[in-house]
């Protein structure tokens, strides 16, 4: 049995793109789009049994309708193909006010073929063309669907976030007891687990976050833990396979150093030992890159633009298409001499690119009125002395025997 295992596509991030002029779209939501295709496509192409998407399909809880149509075509690529898909709810998936739908629910309410929406915990067991599989979801949850007003009146924050945990927790345990274990299970969650290394989403949290324990979530009764939440792809342990898919595009420089993409998990049949065998890989997604140049430049620098060109120059076509950030420190002396309208031409084959000069000034220290150019070595001692509160007599003698220092004269113990 092969299942995809993808999460967070966040479409809706808009940040660093324009208009594209042939479909009138913003040219960062066709980047995500097109991640989404490439995720797409592999499924289709290596005929997998069922595709898991753990959680965040929008950037916002309010989607717009061509953020909708876009996703849902790809769904209906996959429904239609007769590729099984589960969506699972992520925070960002969650209406503003309860009673409102979620941003995936209408795929629920139309009893679209094929696929499965998760907003609340559950055992799912889905057909799939190798076979049945079971599906312990857990969505993420506001605190008000796993805690009442009463449980929570007297508590503090940190009592209220350990409450979560231990509910959640519960949660976890009970699905699993309700599992068959003569069939395949995955637990897909959408959650913050301890030890996790995170990426661009502390940038996009919303509300507080609660954290469970690895330990609580690796749970043996199930072949697979798949993983949605945080943004950098990662396995967390091993018995179980407890693995975060990450997301598969960019959203910012928090992602530059990141590989982007989906996980293929195998379920083999049950081996001698009457256990199944989980293999799981990685597949990165080709999308757009981000990238910082930085640049320090010297006081003595005589061409400091053709320092900052030749820096550019070094990057080769990794500047072309990419959202570039150009850091330039310098000192104040020379800020005058960089030629603006240079770097911007060099740069302008980047699909994005910012600017930005960090200058250095001289720091003088300053002593009452003066700077330490503008006093004389026995006043910056007296100075000195008076912050420190010395006693007059002490300051007597000590700018007594700083005069003759000065001065060069000998002085000896009295």
């Amino acid at each position: 049995m092969k299942i995809l295992h993808f999460a967070d596509l966040h479409l809706g991030v808009e940040s660093y793109g324009h208009i594209d002029p042939a479909t009138g779209l913003s040219s960062r939501l066709l980047d995500f789009l097109s991640a989404l295709d490439q995720v797409v496509d592999y499924a289709l192409e290596n005929k997998v049994d069922l595709v898991l998407f753990c959680g965040d399909a929008y950037k916002t809880r309010e989607p717009t309708q061509t953020q909708q149509r876009e996703f849902a075509k790809r769904v209906s690529r996959l429904s239609s193909n007769n590729i099984p898909i589960f969506l699972l709810i992520g925070n960002h998936d969650l209406p503003n006010a309860i009673g409102r739908a979620t941003t995936t629910e209408i795929f629920d309410t139309l009893a679209v073929k094929n696929v499965y929406v998760s907003n609340r915990p559950d055992i799912y067991r889905i057909s799939t063309r190798s076979g049945t599989i079971q599906i312990a979801s857990l969505p993420w949850l506001r605190r008000s669907a796993l805690l009442s007003k009463e449980e929570t009146k007297n508590l503090d924050f940190d009592q209220i976030k350990e409450r979560l945990q231990q509910t959640l927790t519960r949660t976890i345990e009970f699905n699993a007891t309700k599992l068959d274990p003569g069939l395949p299970s995955i637990l897909a969650a959408h959650v913050w687990v301890a030890g996790a290394e995170i990426g661009s989403e502390r940038l996009m949290t919303i509300g507080q976050e609660h954290v469970l324990l690895l330990s609580n979530v690796a749970n043996p009764a199930f072949d697979y833990v798949a993983l949605g939440h945080i943004h950098r792809h990662q396995v967390l342990a091993d018995s179980p396979p407890t693995v975060y898919a990450g997301s598969p595009a960019c959203l910012d420089f928090s992602d530059e150093e990141d590989e982007k993409g989906f996980y293929l998990v195998e379920i083999e049949p049950d081996g001698e030992a009457g256990k199944r065998q989980v293999s799981f890989e990685f597949h990165p997604v080709g999308g757009r890159r981000f990238l910082t140049i930085s640049v320090a430049l010297d006081s003595q620098d005589i061409d400091p633009t053709t320092t900052v060109l030749k820096a550019i120059a070094e990057q080769g076509d990794k500047v072309r298409e990419a959202i570039v950030r150009l850091n330039i420190t310098l000192p104040a002396e020379i800020e005058g001499q960089l030629r603006d309208s240079d770097i911007r031409e060099t740069l302008k084959e980047a699909h994005n690119f910012t600017i930005a000069r960090e200058i250095v000034r001289e720091t003088r220290l300053r002593l009452g009125q003066f700077t330490a150019e503008e006093i004389t070595p026995l006043d910056a001692l007296k100075a000195y002395l008076e912050s420190k509160k010395t006693s007059p007599e002490r300051t007597k003698v000590l700018l007594e025997y700083g005069e003759r220092l000065i001065r060069g004269e000998e002085t000896t113990e009295s």
